[in-house]
């Protein structure tokens, strides 16, 4: 496939050699496009922004990758899943003035192109073969949750690929639409309405719960919408779905037995400021009540924040055992890299419900360990529907694409469930293929799932702690 290439530039003041070693470092704000990356080598995963493809400013592009070559001091090279597909390749050459000159070469293909177009506010419409049936996929593949994205958008066309290879749906291939909410409510609203003009009858929303419910204003109405991640509940409906991991649950799942590890019962929330994390501290205060624990203090901040330092000086002030963490995306990367920095994780025991497998990767081996999550899978579960999962998503995507998580494997589900149910309705209508969603219980990597409701939803839950290169599950109490 053609591609285009798109360059960003950048003079610092040092060696070739010292730049290149402090790839990643972090060493101010702007170093080295703010790439960060805790080791530098093969395989390390690294973010950086870039003002490429004429965006400058807060329209910089936020690049998560991997790096896949290096030739020191000369040449990093990164395999990019987000905000599309390529490789970017960040060159050190002596500059004649003294000093470093930094280029970054990025890839873009037609998947890259249309993403700059739309981001930059340009109409581009999706096209699609006639006879097929299109599905919507709304995620964040940027902003603060893009995270959790390229997982998530790799096992929904894993899922479609698996649905077409056994028939589609009544006869028509299915054809995967993204959209990308930016993790903003109000791009999410833009997008879905762009999914439902190009022929999108069912939406997997894959994104925050305050996209959710703009976009189930917006559109929820007109097509089948499922909230495939972990939420809140409370909006369900006859065309809206929401699957996934409930607070409650999760809190009684771990509160008991974290509070039991640490010795402690003064716990301090934390969280984003919309409608999960708010929600997520009042179903604690009602599980740590009874569990005789003390809320020592809380705090929420805004999606997209950077400096944690005020926030972590409360924390140490109120002499807390235990954190909880409602934070989501990089905002949780960011808090635990710095509480890590701050000492924090030596005072306190933190439970963390969006933890998953790529934020873990995020913060980092040294950084996340010890942290506490909890959800409906994992990727260390060792049953052989997960084993030969994971095996067919290494086989398709490679061996340095993202790690699965809860987050990306509801969607695989999702489409899945979507599919058995527009084949039992025997026509396209969304309320004919809602009503045959519930009242059935399916089998998928992460174990038996049922679904007896727009919002009403059994799995196991398996409590995990964080530890370099991935989770150890935690053995349930007799």
């Amino acid at each position: 496939m053609a591609t285009l290439a798109l360059a960003a530039e950048r003079t610092v003041m040092a060696s070739p050699e010292t730049v290149f070693g402090l790839f990643g470092a972090g060493a101010g704000v702007g170093w080295v496009f703010d790439a960060v990356c805790d080791r530098l080598e093969v395989g390390a995963v690294v973010g950086m922004r870039a003002p490429i493809g004429g965006l400058a400013g807060d329209g910089d592009v936020e690049i998560l990758g991997r790096i896949v070559a290096m030739r020191p001091p000369r040449a990093i090279v990164v395999a990019h899943d987000l905000p599309w597909r390529g490789r970017l390749r960040c060159l050190f050459d002596a500059d004649p003035g003294g000093g470093t000159r930094v280029r970054l070469i990025a890839e873009l293909d037609a998947e890259g192109l249309r993403w700059l177009m739309r981001r930059r506010g340009w109409a581009v419409p999706d096209e699609l073969p006639a006879d097929s049936h299109p599905v919507g996929l709304l995620t964040s593949k940027s902003g603060p949750g893009s995270v959790f994205a390229a997982a998530t958008e790799n096992l929904a066309r894993m899922a479609v690929e698996e649905i077409n290879a056994d028939g589609g749906i009544r006869g028509h291939p299915v054809r995967l639409v993204v959209g990308d909410d930016a993790t903003d409510a109000e791009v999410g609203a833009a997008e879905a309405r762009r999914l439902v003009r190009s022929g999108c009858q069912v939406i997997m929303a894959t994104t925050t719960s305050a996209t959710f419910a703009r976009v189930a204003r917006e559109v929820g109405s007109s097509v089948l919408l499922v909230h495939t991640l972990m939420n809140e509940g409370g909006r369900g409906g006859e065309l809206l779905f929401q699957l996934g991991e409930r607070p409650d649950d999760q809190l009684r799942a771990a509160v008991g037995p974290l509070m039991r590890s640490a010795g402690g019962r003064r716990w301090f929330l934390v969280g984003n400021d919309y409608c999960w994390p708010r929600i997520v501290h009042a179903c604690a205060r009602r599980e740590i009540s009874g569990k005789s624990g003390v809320v020592a203090g809380q705090g929420l901040v805004q999606l997209g924040s950077l400096d944690f330092g005020p926030l972590i000086e409360r924390i140490l002030a109120s002499r807390a055992d235990l954190i909880l963490s409602a934070f989501v995306g990089a905002d949780a990367v960011a808090f635990e890299r710095q509480c890590y920095a701050r000492g924090l994780r030596d005072r306190c025991r933190t439970l963390a419900l969006a933890l998953d497998e790529p934020t873990r990767e995020r913060i980092g081996d040294r950084a996340a360990a010890g942290l506490w999550a909890v959800s409906g899978y994992f990727a260390q579960l060792a049953e052989e529907a997960n084993t030969s999962f994971l095996a067919r998503y290494r086989a398709r995507f490679g061996r340095w694409a993202p790690p699965v998580s809860s987050i990306s494997e509801s969607a695989y589900e999702a489409l899945h469930l979507y599919a058995a149910a527009a084949r039992r309705a025997g026509d396209g209508d969304p309320r004919s293929v809602a009503r045959q969603l519930t009242g059935r219980a399916c089998q998928f990597p992460r174990g038996t799932v049922t679904l007896s409701g727009p919002e009403t939803v059994r799995q196991h839950l398996h409590l995990a702690e964080a530890r370099a290169g991935g989770f150890d599950l935690i053995p349930a109490s007799p």
